[in-house]
């Protein structure tokens, strides 16, 4: 008889949720074990010095789903936070998203109907867009794509916006009212004490085993459960057979300022070419309760190596992760979940919401 239900392989949202929902809803036994020697994936918080740090950048739980919400909440408390990012273009701020307040420092119009005549004017209307630039030309025209988007759009993806295709801005959402608020949701905010205290109230119950290489141990590491969930990457699970899929990554250059406010905004975008780095997180101002006279900043460079984080979905990789998917689909013990090993990139909400739908969790 096997000591455990399931393996759990990762530690970060989509394992934890998957260990979250067996031991509560089905009454398994689970181990959960990541590589990290740490919880919680790219989730994962730290605090330093009275200020909790999102160690891989910004992460803000939004969702109009009121039954999410409530799960979440009844896992761990959140604070409501609001996000209202500004972005600096060479010196020059401006509101995030793109609203009137953006137009105005934009264009100087005052009203929505200014605002709209001035977008429409700029528009260069493409029947079949047949790249990314095209299509922001077609959807915002031209001042805002040069001052907002493109910089920022190409040092993130590393090349250029005439380069990436047009299906990565299906739409830009432009809003007609002095709203800086960046989501659209009805419910936002970050956990209370910190994603890792959110993660770990969700493997309460299971066993959890840091420092674990499954790839490295994965025959003796079967041996412990009946079935096993998978969390990390899809092309590593089957040694890259078919070669790697690619990714786009982050650095971050974190350190610790002896003031208490350097730039008066938890998210600040630089959507300049001339600026290497994309953002700058000042992670104090994600808690309103922060007493520390200190601050702490982290700068984000896109990077073409290091932890995967967001899929290139281009035709070549589409193409590569469908032949993965087939393998995976052959695999009778093994589920494969999360965005690595479905190679897509998921709000959290999505990942929670897709657990209450699969076990009607309420």
């Amino acid at each position: 008889m096997k000591k455990y239900d399931t393996l759990i392989v990762g530690a970060g949202l989509s394992g934890a949720m998957e260990a979250y929902v067996r031991t509560r809803y089905c009454n398994e036994r689970c181990l959960v074990i990541d590589k990290s020697n740490h919880i919680g994936g790219m989730c994962y918080t730290e605090e330093d010095d009275g200020i909790i740090v999102h160690t891989y950048g910004a992460h803000i739980f939004h969702t109009n789903d009121k039954a999410t919400w409530e799960l979440v909440n009844k896992i761990t408390p959140f604070v409501p936070f609001v996000n209202s990012p500004v972005a600096n273009f060479d010196g020059r701020l401006f509101n995030l998203p793109f609203n009137m307040n953006t137009f105005c420092q934009l264009f100087g119009v005052v009203t929505p109907k200014e605002a709209m005549e001035r977008i429409e004017a700029e528009r260069t209307h493409f029947t079949s867009p047949t790249n990314l630039e095209e299509q922001a030309l077609n959807l915002v025209g031209k001042t805002i794509y040069e001052t907002l988007i493109k910089g920022y759009t190409e040092k993130q993806w590393g090349r250029k916006c005439c380069e990436l295709p047009a299906s990565i801005i299906k739409r830009i959402p432009l809003r007609f009212t002095f709203d800086n608020n960046y989501f659209n949701d009805i419910y936002q905010g970050i956990p209370e004490g910190g994603y890792t205290k959110f993660i770990k109230n969700l493997l309460d119950g299971s066993d959890v085993r840091l420092g674990v290489d499954y790839l490295e141990n994965r025959d003796t590491l079967n041996q412990l459960a009946d079935k096993v969930v998978y969390t990390g990457r899809i092309d590593a699970y089957f040694d890259y057979c078919y070669g790697a899929l690619d990714y786009r990554s982050v650095r971050f250059d974190t350190s610790k300022m002896d003031c208490d406010n350097a730039q008066g905004v938890a998210v600040m975008n630089y959507t300049s070419i001339h600026q290497p780095w994309t953002r700058i997180i000042e992670h104090r101002h994600f808690m309103r309760s922060c007493t520390s006279d200190k601050t702490i900043v982290s700068v984000e460079y896109p990077s073409v190596s290091g932890e995967p984080c967001y899929p290139i979905n281009d035709a070549k990789n589409t193409a590569l992760y469908a032949r993965y998917r087939e393998l995976a689909e052959r695999e009778k013990t093994i589920l494969f979940v999360g965005r690595l090993a479905e190679y897509k990139y998921y709000d959290m909400n999505k990942i929670i919401e897709q657990y209450i739908q699969r076990y009607a969790i309420n």
